[in-house]
């Protein structure tokens, strides 16, 4: 059986308590030991992102370690004073913390969407602008052709790997 990842995206409106519906696919995805537990964190160019317990539980083993680090302080602050544990109530809301959401700079519609281990939160028009740039070509930070090649040539670096190996 393969292991589980996300995938897929929604689009969704925070209510007047900061809160929005995560679909049930994706709680289907956080449930672990039979509990649906998640921490919401920074995540990487604007955005929020969803772990589940036993990522964030591998992610402080391996910060443990570093935390004595200088270069690493300003971020371990920045990173684990803004990280939330929470859940989602009866029918699957899930609230953003007010410093979450001024951090990335959510208004009302949301993006939620599943990237392999974590689930991202963006907010929408930032979302858009960005799947717009990438579609257009016209950025070459941001062109979907490049980046494909560039990530598909991961699979064949970790074939040739194997190859090498066997």
């Amino acid at each position: 059986m393969s292991k589980f990842f996300f995938s897929g995206s929604s689009t969704a409106k925070l209510d007047e308590k900061n809160r929005f519906v995560l679909p049930q696919s994706m709680r289907f995805g956080l449930v672990e030991n039979g509990e649906l537990e998640f921490s919401i964190a920074l995540g990487l160019g604007g955005c929020l992102a969803i772990y589940r317990q036993s990522d964030i539980q591998k992610i402080v083993e391996k910060f443990q370690a570093k935390q004595h680090v200088g270069k690493f302080q300003k971020f371990f602050t920045l990173f684990f004073s803004t990280l939330h544990q929470t859940t989602c109530d009866k029918v699957g809301r899930v609230i953003i913390p007010p410093t979450l959401k001024n951090a990335v700079q959510i208004r009302q519609e949301i993006v939620i969407a599943g990237v392999l281990n974590k689930i991202e939160i963006w907010p929408k028009e930032k979302y858009d602008a960005q799947l717009q740039d990438m579609l257009s070509g016209q950025d070459p930070e941001m062109n979907l052709a490049k980046m494909c090649e560039e990530a598909f040539a991961l699979l064949e670096e970790e074939n040739c790997g194997e190859d090498d190996n066997g």
